[in-house]
């Protein structure tokens, strides 16, 4: 989950280490640190703490370089303190390492190198890394030469790590070049003109270029000012076209707004409508005769299904809830969610004719790979009827899960900043509707008047969304002032509702530290209930429908409790009126599509609450954006 970035070329190194690292700081945020190569000499500077820190101490940095490796960390071994931050250096202090990820087999590797006389600096588990290639190195130039006498040995080094790592690796022994190596965590090399760059993700290199080169696993590139080569970790050379990214540079900035999470919840709107272009046949009707739904998905994964499964974690398994209600019913397919963390150690038995989809924003979610890598291995070797039927649901089309599925859908987001999902969570969902109308038009498990109905909803959604944040941000900020000093949240909801409260739940846990548990409305008088008094917030989420009535009914119960009572629901219900204290209110639409836009107001609620307590909206404590480690 740690940030990093390199670049060689003819610009100040220094400069665009620390942009990059400003555009990955998400990635992790407990230290930072870059180091540098120039007059023969290897630079490092560390610091504990948020990229500010790191910032001050380069304000005097007079050490001019075009050679560099930066970092920004998200601790897995050592505590976040300066002697743990990356770079990792050799002995002598000539060879510099960055790292994302685990090497698994550190402590072995550490005892060895110590007994060979190494002494280590700090606990990680990447220290052993510098000096592993230092060694190599030294073999190296006492026996034999070569290409690149620094691939060789980072080469011969990676072959002897066990785990899921990036690396780059700056020596000042060899300053006109640049090592990185991939296994099993994301790294990309971004190619200019008379310069080269890396990064663990893209938004550190748009600034700079829009060619990149994704490597893939148990790959190592060489980067120089002439350009990039590309190898095995057997040593064989590889070939392989870069590609442009479409992104535009604005999409990683604020644009006015206060912080990244309320860009992005404004941004909802948008992903919404570019979803319905993308996936929607806009000159559909129900007399058309044909299906409205333009997934393209191969039609093997879709014939005769029995089951489906999900494995997702955080927000994107919130997502894949509302995903099942959306299958079951609307599809008729039997769905299980699995923790994808979970799915690896103890996989449901096999079932036949089975989709399992991964559903993972970044795509480079360790343990929803994982999962994926698993379920594929342990069907291959079954009957046709067991075969796998693997798709993926992912914001990152170029990432790791599209390299191992072939089946995706694009969720089409765009890039999210902020580590608290918002409308990468609101794009999940769509491609849950979307999945669902296509299998549902397949089995003609609807009828064409329902499918309409539904289809009809969803093309107004925009404007509804508009609507509501036009409403409700100003109000939701003058109520969030009533919850700065809560410390406790309950927020409840049933049927397809129950999945925003335990999002709305997670988002407040996120970013403003407060405890908040979701819950089925119905269960709350079966224990949890003994949680409320006057103290205690209940957020009820009342949309009409089959279970509205009931979650008006729960809410009562909570009342009775003295809990004070905030209800997301239309403005026009009398009854909702009556029973709660504070309302939420959203446009009153088929249940079916209340999920997108009864969490906006609880997206808004987070967010207010956090901010006016002044805590880091965008980079929370102890999260990253991307979780790449187990």
């Amino acid at each position: 989950m740690c940030g990093i970035v390199g670049y060689i070329g003819t610009q100040e190194a220094s400069n665009i280490l620390l942009s990059g690292l400003q555009k990955l700081e998400y990635r992790g945020y407990d230290s930072a640190g870059i180091a540098t190569v120039s007059e023969a000499q290897l630079h490092c500077i560390r610091a504990k703490g948020k990229l500010h820190h790191l910032q001050e101490k380069l304000a005097n940095w007079d050490k001019a370089a075009v050679l560099g490796i930066g970092h920004t960390r998200w601790a897995t071994h050592g505590k976040p303190e300066e002697h743990n931050a990356h770079p990792h250096r050799d002995a002598l202090d000539r060879l510099a390492v960055v790292q994302n990820g685990i090497i698994e087999n550190y402590r072995d590797l550490r005892e060895e190198l110590k007994e060979r006389g190494c002494v280590f600096r700090s606990e990680t588990d990447t220290e052993v890394i510098p000096h592993l290639i230092a060694e190599k190195l030294q073999g190296l130039q006492a026996n034999s030469g070569g290409e690149s006498l620094l691939l060789e040995a980072v080469r011969q080094a990676v072959n002897c790590l066990q785990g899921a790592f990036a690396i780059a690796v700056v020596s000042a022994d060899f300053p006109d070049e640049l090592i990185v190596a991939r296994q099993q965590a994301p790294l990309v090399v971004g190619l200019g003109k008379g310069e080269s760059f890396c990064a663990s993700d893209t938004p550190a290199l748009i600034h700079h270029t829009r060619t990149v080169l994704t490597l893939e696993n148990q790959e190592l590139a060489r980067l120089t000012t002439q350009g990039v080569t590309l190898h095995h970790f057997d040593g064989n050379r590889i070939r392989r076209p870069p590609r442009t990214l479409n992104w535009n540079p604005v999409m990683v900035e604020k644009q006015g707004f206060k912080h990244f999470m309320l860009k992005e919840i404004y941004e909802q709107p948008g992903v919404v409508r570019t979803c319905l272009e993308n996936y929607l046949d806009s000159d559909w009707q129900p007399t058309s005769g044909t299906n409205p739904i333009r997934l393209n998905l191969a039609p093997e994964l879709t014939q005769d299904l029995e089951s489906i499964q999900i494995m997702a974690c955080g927000t994107s398994w919130h997502a894949s809830l509302v995903g099942k209600y959306l299958l079951e019913q609307l599809a008729g397919i039997p769905t299980i969610v699995q923790y994808a963390s979970e799915f690896r150690y103890a996989p449901s038995p096999l079932t036949a004719n089975t989709l399992t989809i991964g559903v993972t924003q970044s795509g480079e979610t360790a343990d929803t790979l994982a999962a994926l890598e698993t379920e594929q291995q342990r069907r291959a070797q079954q009957p046709p009827r067991f075969q796998p039927r693997l798709l993926g649901i992912t914001n990152r089309p170029e990432s790791s899960l599209a390299r191992l599925i072939p089946n995706i859908i694009d969720t089409h987001a765009g890039i999210e900043i902020g580590v608290a999902a918002t409308k990468t969570f609101m794009a999940q969902l769509m491609a849950f509707y979307f999945l669902a109308l296509d299998l549902a038009y397949q089995r003609q498990t609807l009828s064409v008047q329902r499918l309409g109905e539904i289809i009809e909803g969803l093309q107004q959604l925009p404007a509804q969304l508009e609507q509501v944040l036009e409403s409700q941000e100003r109000y939701v900020e003058v109520l969030a002032h009533n919850f700065v000093e809560t410390t406790d949240f309950i927020y409840i909801g049933r049927g397809i509702n129950f999945p925003i409260a335990l999002e709305g739940a997670l988002k407040l846990k996120e970013i403003s530290y407060i405890h908040a548990e979701g819950y089925p409305a119905g269960e709350m008088k079966h224990g949890p209930i003994a949680l409320l008094d006057a103290k205690v917030p209940v957020v009820a989420i009342a949309m009409p429908g089959t279970v509205f009535e009931k979650v008006l009914s729960n809410a009562q119960e909570a009342r009775a409790r003295d809990a004070q009572l905030i209800g997301v629901t239309p403005m026009d219900e009398q009854e909702a009126k009556d029973t709660f204290d504070t309302l939420l209110p959203v446009p009153a639409v088929d249940e079916i599509i209340s999920p997108l836009l009864t969490v906006i107001p609880l997206q808004l609620l987070s967010y207010h609450i956090a901010a006016l307590r002044g805590l880091d909206v965008d980079q929370p404590r102890n999260l990253a954006k991307s979780v790449t480690v187990e």
